[in-house]
């Protein structure tokens, strides 16, 4: 059974049907990416995924369960998280503290004993930061966890957002463009980061345009056009795929 399963989803806007009727799993521990020219409903895919907009029709399955008309904080809390194409960092906190704040989304404190600071609120905000700090060094962000996370360069302010995402513990992390304003020197980076997330057993379904990064790091390529899945497949066969050469390339 696949951990994301998408059945018959649709989604219109007045007289556009943004996507229509795409349907695809995603197996535990593959990365699989989306890709498709501009206007290709590959973000509005993303949105009806993590409910953010609700869906005209069809359903989404997370490991076997209807998320479809969840709001997005209950998706996230069951094991799914999701980075933006533009990056949404906290600019008056460090990296050490945009990582702590997806790590509260686990916390056991509540509101009331964070803000009046009592001993189990200060406990548990040690033991965030111990984790948070561990999450940084195992994805190479050790050295700036003190530095402000909107004056590092771009490819490292990916980085963060993607510490930040993981601080979730998800099972399924969705990145809508990773690689967008990056050179190839971060979009290299940003390709090991996320196949070493990969190897930390975490599942990842991801939107890009760089084709060089999908063909490099994908198990699986799912193709959209005008709305429609016209092709999935591994990477190699995708290349070759004459319907999806015309939709980039025309006749």
């Amino acid at each position: 059974m696949a951990l994301l399963e998408l059945r018959g989803l649709h989604k219109r806007f007045g007289g556009l049907h943004a996507v229509n009727d795409v349907s695809f799993g995603v197996e535990r521990g593959l990365i699989k990416a989306v890709i498709g020219p501009n206007g290709a409903g590959k973000t509005t895919l993303f949105n009806l995924i993590t409910g953010t907009v609700p869906a005209s029709g069809g359903q989404v399955l997370f490991a076997e369960s209807d998320i479809s008309r969840k709001k997005p904080h209950q998706i996230a809390s069951l094991g799914l998280a999701r980075t933006f194409q533009n990056i949404k960092l906290f600019s008056d906190m460090s990296v050490l503290e945009n990582v702590m704040v997806g790590l509260h989304v686990r916390s056991r404190t509540g509101f009331i004993g964070s803000m009046l600071r009592m001993p189990a609120g200060r406990r548990e905000e040690r033991r965030l930061r111990v984790q948070a700090l561990q999450l940084l060094d195992r994805l190479g962000l050790s050295d700036f966890a003190d530095c402000e996370a909107t004056s590092l360069a771009f490819g490292q302010q990916r980085a963060v957002e993607l510490a930040r995402a993981m601080a979730l513990q998800p099972s399924l992390l969705l990145l809508d463009e990773p690689a967008a304003g990056l050179n190839i020197y971060e979009t290299a980076e940003v390709g090991r980061l996320i196949s070493s997330i990969r190897e930390q057993g975490v599942t990842v379904l991801l939107v890009e345009h760089d084709m060089s990064l999908v063909m490099d790091i994908s198990d699986e390529v799912v193709v959209l056009s005008f709305g429609k899945k016209i092709a999935e497949d591994v990477p190699q066969s995708i290349q070759q795929n004459d319907e999806v050469i015309r939709v980039y390339l025309g006749e």
